[in-house]
């Protein structure tokens, strides 16, 4: 078996993932994707695995039998692209990491830390023990959390957060809810989203990037959120609308964010505004480019789930987490 892979988030986890292949599986590497070096090294490939299958791809691999992406979008997958009889699957392993992320800017949004650390370098004690006007931050405690979709992430963060003493509300597109969560104060559709805001202290987004999902959070569900409220967005960016978000945090309509999806995306060099908007010049944000998942502890888990997926394919055994079948 034959197994080419094209996917840079790999590389690190190179060893992990060829000692948990089946035995007689052989591994050609690249150090990111581009299609030209990868039609080349395609055509007598089993297995594919990396973030873009192309027709091209498609056409000069009539062997390839599984697709598969080392993360949960599969959105660069021409489903017609994949010879007949192929699959792709999908695989997760990000939402504790992710958990994480929520978690740690949260209570650095919270307690400004990041604004505390900026004022101590310059000699200012920011802290209300030494300015009245300086109001004592609060903890997670008590804090009520609206999750905007509660799959993977939003039921990890979910169970995390308790741990802080935290309260949550579920908003899904279908309003149902794993029933492990019933801890929750209650669960809903997204057309109680306003509701839920306006009894919530934080909203973190986690639901998928759809026509229907786009823009679903704008400066009316903002201003239901409040002055006091915070928002953590990991899903994509669109979901919260850019201009309303901005405003909103500019105006300070609400306390604060943490944003790791964004609006634009830079090319292979990794350079590029994440916005056409000037989020960065905001003291109340706390930007990531994307990197809320991107863990060891993330690939890892992945490198052997695709390794696990291709044991299943050289045996004929069902694979796991199929998103698109030929």
């Amino acid at each position: 078996m034959r197994i080419v892979i094209a996917d840079a988030n790999l590389m690190s986890q190179r060893s992990t993932f060829e000692a948990a292949l089946p035995e007689g599986a052989t591994a050609s590497w690249h150090d990111s994707w581009n299609e030209h070096s990868v039609l080349t090294d395609l055509k007598d490939a089993d297995v594919y695995v990396g973030p873009v299958f192309t027709g091209a791809m498609g056409a000069v691999a009539p062997n390839v039998r599984l697709v598969h992406v080392a993360g949960a979008g599969y959105d660069g997958i021409e489903a017609g692209a994949l010879p007949a009889g192929a699959v792709c699957a999908n695989t997760f392993h990000h939402e504790s990491s992710i958990a994480e992320h929520i978690t740690a800017v949260l209570v650095a949004l919270r307690r400004n830390l990041i604004g505390q650390d900026a004022a101590l370098r310059t000699g200012i004690w920011s802290s209300s023990v030494y300015s009245a006007d300086i109001r004592q931050p609060e903890t997670l405690r008590g804090a009520v959390f609206t999750f905007l979709g509660f799959g993977h992430i939003g039921g990890a963060a979910w169970k995390l957060l308790q741990a802080f003493g935290a309260e949550g509300i579920a908003i899904t597109r279908s309003g149902s809810v794993d029933p492990l969560a019933n801890s929750l104060r209650w669960a809903g559709t997204t057309e109680r989203l306003g509701e839920a805001l306006s009894e919530s202290d934080i909203l973190v987004i986690s639901i998928p990037l759809t026509e229907e999902t786009t823009g679903l959070v704008g400066a009316v569900e903002l201003d239901n959120l409040g002055p006091d409220g915070l928002l953590v967005n990991v899903a994509r960016g669109p979901v919260a609308e850019e201009s309303a978000l901005y405003e909103a945090l500019k105006d300070r309509r609400i306390a604060g964010a943490a944003i790791d999806t964004w609006y634009q995306y830079p090319g292979p060099d990794g350079r590029g505004e994440p916005s056409a908007l000037p989020f960065g010049r905001l003291d109340n944000i706390i930007m990531t480019p994307h990197s809320s998942g991107v863990t060891a502890e993330t690939f890892r888990g992945r490198a052997r789930e695709i390794a696990e997926n291709i044991t299943r394919l050289s045996k004929n055994e069902p694979i796991k987490n199929v998103v698109i079948s030929r």
